[in-house]
């Protein structure tokens, strides 16, 4: 054998090695599922956000522009707790921020998150620490004009504008009302694990993100329907448009209504809320005694009446109020309330991973049911993912250098 050889095989064994580590090592681009718009009004959307820290609800609520109060109602936490802004919510706890979805950019975007920079602060990690993978650095240095393409570090105290992921899709999946929730793929997703915990199905969240496969990674960002009950308050009202999640609750009407959806039925059914008080409007239907939410039932030859006092918008400081009047096969029994659970202490707390059961026959109701329940079940465990990349490398060397071994022995 040739002198030379040995070296020979030395050096194709390094380029080979750097081939490998150019192809199996870089990072794969994230995916994200984006929405199209070129309407300027907003609707109403979810993010799905992991707690990186013990925080204060109001320092969560502080981080998205969101109220406190919208927080608990969009997770069907009791929000008539004594000073829920200053309860302290654990570390990895998995919650569901409700955001207004905005145009920006021709896409839709959440436009009102502001994040003020601490010391040790990175773009990067405020966009998948601080904010979950909800946004990128990318778009945060373009939406604060930082024209350094590799500018990362942040001086603290910077104002920072944080645009976050979110769609709407009209308000509408298979035809029936629903609210999207964005959703940042974790390390072990797949696509119907993800579709087995929010209550749908892998080929429905294929077709609203557009995937030709259901190939998922972690980093990337999709949107997951989910059963809602729509309102249909008038143009003029400041709270048209109202989407309410199955299972969970909203809180409008400057904080004098509570707003639910589910589990009997799909309607929207709202009552005044906990924490109304004297300086909230009339609620009382015009022409009758009854209250927002009340409603009577007298039984006929051609069935039960149903005559009910509902919501219809709030305008000017107005808690708008009609009086309707149904006839239904049979009477309804009382309204079912979507379960209110008590303020987290544990990361391993289910508050909302699926929507309230299939809706059943309509009920109607007169007041809230404000009992707590506590978590049954523990978070599903994450399914298994590939090898790590590591160990396929680790195999290929173990492979190159026996081969080297034995060409040099010959």
């Amino acid at each position: 054998m040739p002198a030379s050889q040995p070296s020979s095989a030395l050096h194709l064994l390094l380029l080979f090695l750097a081939a490998v580590a150019s192809t199996q090592l870089s990072p794969a681009a994230s995916k994200s599922t984006l929405e199209a718009c070129s309407s300027s009004t907003s609707c109403p959307s979810l993010l799905s956000y992991t707690l990186y820290t013990d925080l204060k609800l109001a320092e969560l609520a502080a981080l998205f522009s969101a109220d406190p109060l919208d927080i608990l109602a969009a997770n069907a936490i009791d929000f008539g707790v004594p000073d829920p802004a200053n309860r302290i919510l654990p570390a990895g706890l998995p919650l569901r921020v409700p955001v207004p979805c905005a145009f920006s950019d021709g896409i839709r975007k959440a436009t009102s998150a502001r994040y003020v920079s601490r010391p040790g602060d990175t773009l990067a990690a405020v966009a998948a620490s601080v904010y979950g993978g909800l946004t990128t650095a990318d778009w945060i240095r373009d939406s604060n004009g930082i024209l350094d393409a590799g500018a990362d570090a942040l001086d603290a105290g910077t104002r920072l504008f944080v645009p976050l992921h979110c769609a709407c899709f009209g308000g509408v999946d298979s035809g029936v009302p629903a609210v999207f929730l964005t959703y940042p793929v974790a390390d072990g997703d797949t696509v119907p694990a993800i579709a087995q915990r929010h209550r749908t199905t892998a080929n429905d969240l294929m077709n609203v993100n557009n995937m030709a496969t259901a190939d998922v990674a972690a980093g990337d960002i999709i949107v997951v329907p989910l059963p809602a009950c729509a309102s249909a308050f008038p143009s003029y009202t400041s709270d048209v448009g109202l989407t309410v999640a199955n299972g969970t609750y909203a809180i409008t009407a400057n904080r004098c209504v509570q707003c639910s959806c589910g589990p009997g039925n799909m309607d929207l059914f709202c009552v005044p809320a906990p924490l109304a008080d004297s300086t909230c409007s009339s609620m009382q239907c015009s022409n009758s005694s009854m209250m927002l939410g009340n409603f009577t039932l007298m039984m006929t030859s051609a069935g039960c009446s149903v005559t009910s006092c509902s919501y219809g918008g709030y305008v000017n400081g107005t808690i708008i109020t009609t009086l309707t009047t149904s006839l239904k096969p049979r009477c309804p029994g009382p309204h079912e309330f979507p379960p209110l659970m008590p303020p987290p202490t544990t990361s391993f707390f289910e508050t909302y991973l699926g929507p309230s059961p299939s809706p059943m026959a309509s009920e109607g109701g007169i007041g809230p049911q404000m009992a707590g329940m506590a978590p049954t079940s523990s978070p599903p465990a994450a399914s298994s993912g590939p090898p790590p990349l590591d160990q396929h490398v680790g195999h290929i060397l173990a492979l190159l250098v026996l081969c080297l071994v034995t060409n040099l022995a010959w």
